[in-house]
């Protein structure tokens, strides 16, 4: 396995890694409702919905040309 040759502007710039990270978070979230459920009342699902909306946004955002991490948009 080789990184790209950009990888540190892929991991800033890139919506496919920013919903991944997101997709992570919501799943901990979901996680941790139990805990918390006492707190902040919410249907049971809502985090693991939207984790599962994260990563099909990361997976369509993986396929979308992003001119600041792939450059000119020719596909070059």
């Amino acid at each position: 396995m080789k990184l790209v040759w950009n990888w540190k502007r892929v991991l800033r710039h890139a919506w496919s890694i920013r919903l991944i990270v997101a997709a992570g978070l919501l799943s901990g979230a979901e996680i941790a409702l139990p805990l918390i459920r006492e707190v902040v009342p919410l249907p049971a699902g809502v985090f693991a919905s939207l984790s599962f909306l994260a990563t099909a946004g990361a997976f369509i955002a993986r396929l979308v040309a992003q001119e600041t991490v792939s450059g000119a948009a020719d596909g070059e």
